[in-house]
């Protein structure tokens, strides 16, 4: 045990909300939502029900839409970019079955990402996709911006899920003002 987990006896210890027992590296399809740190609105406006994206928001739709080309083993489906988060479904694909063109690789300016996740899981893509947008948005000059450290997942289950995502997802900026993570700012 270390220093903290003596100190508080796991008392303020935050349980994970990955589904026990998934392979996170597994070709499924699955949904993520992504938080900016304290839920600070960076990306643009919500404008009679459509999101009216800043040049931080492009930035972040840039590189979701590059990630599909810098990972063999990534497609997307449906997603939002709102004002202070993103949502998003990313298609983990089997390696064997992919469609890359390695050549592509050198064109998207994206590089390895060091962490101890293991390569092509869901948490990996994330974390790559979280730290280029940091950084092209650091080079803008908006040195504070961060990201929440976590994400939320979800393993779709079947059709009924994944409709009821997408629908969510292309309802969200209607939806904006009551949104659990609306901020009038």
């Amino acid at each position: 045990m270390n220093d903290i987990t003596k100190l508080y006896k796991n008392k303020f210890r935050i349980e994970s909300s990955r589904l026990k027992n998934w392979d996170y590296s597994t070709p499924w399809w699955y949904y993520v939502t992504i938080c900016t740190k304290d839920m600070r609105c960076w990306f643009g406006k919500i404008d009679n029900g459509k999101m009216k994206l800043n040049d931080l928001g492009k930035i972040v739709e840039e590189e979701w839409l590059k990630t599909k080309d810098v990972r063999d083993n990534v497609d997307l489906d449906y997603y939002v970019i709102m004002p202070n988060h993103f949502h998003g479904i990313p298609i983990i694909e089997d390696v064997e079955t992919s469609r890359r063109d390695v050549s592509k690789e050198s064109e998207t300016g994206h590089r390895p990402v060091s962490t101890n996740l293991k390569p092509n899981s869901l948490g990996s893509i994330v974390g790559q996709f979280k730290s280029v947008c940091t950084k092209r948005i650091h080079r803008l000059g908006f040195k504070q911006f961060k990201w929440q450290s976590r994400f939320y997942d979800h393993v779709i289950r079947n059709e009924n899920d994944l409709r009821r995502i997408r629908t969510y997802i292309q309802n969200s900026p209607l939806k904006w003002e009551l949104d659990e993570y609306y901020q009038n700012k």
